[in-house]
């Protein structure tokens, strides 16, 4: 059984003034921001179990388009409800049956066809938070239309040797102190994609954090934990910038 993997309090979190507007792309609703400049570059971002409303998730699309993208994320749980800090762990099995992870590939498709569409982009990434880590690791794996993947503790799902071969660069990035990930399961990762993966890959452990760490907003942070959070957020925003 999982323990509750968000060692923070989810139900103080501060308000936050979204910078960008809502859109409704094909069935899905999507949380939209763009930078003060036209660009051909957008990120998709990819949302926790608290899905496409939680104020951390938009806040990084907000950061993303500061950094000059037009940052989407999309309500990959397709208007049915997220999971809730009151909601009991006794029933996270179950929820996640019916929001999996791997099954995000036609709502990325139409995301995809709206930014080259609608927003004229031409290099698009990813990157994805929990939940919306296993995500990114999945697409990274299936999708060659996303040039570069950062997939920011997702859960390591241990399977076939299908799970090495990503398509595009990808970045993942954990915690020391994850109690849902393992730091042997993260060597594993390592070792498996030094065998089987053919484009640029990196791991990387953030010392002393917990699940969850890197979308937490500015006054949310506990001073210790801050420069690994910022650490985390500039290498996600950096290797977004080689690649896309």
């Amino acid at each position: 059984q999982m323990a509750d993997p968000f060692l923070y309090n989810t139900g103080e979190r501060s308000h936050y003034g979204c910078l960008g507007h809502e859109v409704q792309i094909e069935y899905l609703k999507a949380y939209v921001c763009r930078p003060s400049f036209s660009t051909d570059k957008a990120v998709i971002v990819a949302h926790d179990v608290f899905g496409w409303q939680f104020p951390d998730i938009r806040y990084i699309v907000d950061l993303m388009a500061g950094h000059g993208y037009i940052a989407i994320c999309p309500d990959f749980f397709k208007g049915t409800k997220p999971w809730t800090s009151t909601d009991h762990w006794a029933d996270f099995s179950d929820w996640m049956k019916n929001h999996d992870p791997m099954k995000v590939d036609k709502e990325a498709d139409v995301v995809l066809k709206y930014l080259k569409e609608q927003c004229g982009a031409k290099k698009i990434g990813i990157v994805g938070f929990s939940w919306g880590g296993m995500a990114v690791h999945h697409l990274m794996l299936k999708n060659p239309q996303l040039t570069a993947g950062v997939s920011l503790y997702g859960r390591i799902v241990r399977d076939s040797e299908e799970r090495y071969s990503l398509l595009n660069p990808t970045f993942f990035i954990f915690g020391e102190k994850d109690h849902t990930i393992s730091l042997d399961q993260v060597f594993l990762l390592e070792d498996k994609l030094k065998q089987y993966c053919k484009v640029p890959y990196k791991i990387k452990v953030y010392p002393g954090q917990v699940h969850g760490f890197a979308q937490l907003k500015p006054e949310d942070m506990r001073p210790e934990d801050k420069p690994y959070i910022e650490e985390a957020r500039s290498d996600m925003i950096d290797w977004i910038k080689m690649f896309v």
